[in-house]
């Protein structure tokens, strides 16, 4: 079989294709790195270089070999990594998804409580949507997600966290904003703002719209939740924010009024997720509890 020495200067040789700056990047000698790939070659019997005049190339199959040679080095980190995270005792620097809708209106107050809990805890969060997330956290690109429910893919641990309101908001000089008593029935026909489609977020407000009878302005998705908020506080259309949003100093309920509509209070679920089976699941379990107790301060039990 290959050694992990002979993969690692194929990928070397894959990126720089060049013998002599993929010898040095391995801090080899061009000698061992040339004679180590024709070993390579000779156990695997075919040629995986083409050894031009001036130049470099793989050949179809070296390339296919290089990219997959690629995903058993990273393996082959991640599990060294693995070790020496059991040896300090603790899960080290987690890669932790959160989705744009949530993440900077909560996770400052999770960090500082972290912080206080785990002082050798590091998180290493970058912001996406939630289903691209949820495949990351199957590739193993991330260790941790925070979402709406549903959270799709297999594999994954999801753990329900807490239930957050969703604030239906309009200009205060919106005709709908006057009425000392609204009720479901007055939103019919009522035009709403919503982000792109490919926000979880998008399909709950387009949900709401069908119940309702709403309409769902296409041309106008913002990019935002504070984009979604300053079109509604232009008399643009009626929006639906995040109760974290709104009660967030970052983002907050400026230039527009909270409508309460009687017999109608929409919450979206949010849970945390890690994979099956992860050596720091503890710790992870851990986290999505100091998230649940941080949200339930801000948004009540």
């Amino acid at each position: 079989m290959p050694t992990l020495r002979q993969l690692e200067y194929l990928v070397a040789l894959a990126d720089l294709r060049h013998f002599g700056r993929a010898a040095q990047a391995s801090h080899v000698s061009q000698p061992s790195l040339s004679q180590q790939l024709r070993a390579l070659e000779q156990r695997l019997g075919t040629i995986l270089v083409e050894r031009n005049q001036g130049s470099v190339e793989l050949t179809p199959i070296g390339r296919e070999l290089a990219e997959r040679a690629r995903g058993v080095l990273v393996a082959v980190e991640d599990m060294r990594e693995l070790a020496r995270r059991a040896q300090e005792g603790n899960a080290g620097t987690i890669r932790f998804g959160v989705t744009p809708t949530l993440g900077p209106y909560l996770m400052s107050n999770v960090i500082l409580a972290l912080h206080r809990q785990q002082p050798g805890l590091r998180l290493y969060i970058r912001e996406g949507i939630p289903d691209e997330q949820a495949l990351e956290l199957a590739r193993g690109q991330l260790d941790m997600l925070l979402g709406p429910l549903p959270i799709a893919g297999e594999g994954a641990i999801v753990e329900p966290l807490f239930r957050e309101r969703l604030r239906l908001v309009a200009a205060p000089d919106h005709p709908l904003a006057q009425r000392p008593v609204l009720r479901k029935s007055d939103l019919k026909g009522a035009q709403v703002l919503s982000l792109h489609s490919a926000h979880h977020l998008h399909r709950q407000v387009a949900g709401f719209c069908m119940e309702l009878g709403m309409e769902l302005l296409r041309d106008y998705e913002g990019t935002s939740l504070d984009s979604l908020r300053q079109m509604a506080a232009t008399g643009l259309a009626l929006t639906i924010l995040p109760d974290l949003y709104i009660r967030s100093e970052v983002g907050g309920s400026a230039g527009v009024k909270v409508l309460e509509v009687k017999n109608w209070q929409p919450t979206r679920s949010i849970a945390a997720a890690w994979r099956h089976g992860a050596a720091f699941a503890d710790a992870y379990a851990r986290i999505a509890e100091c998230v649940r107790c941080e949200a339930l301060t801000i948004v009540g039990a």
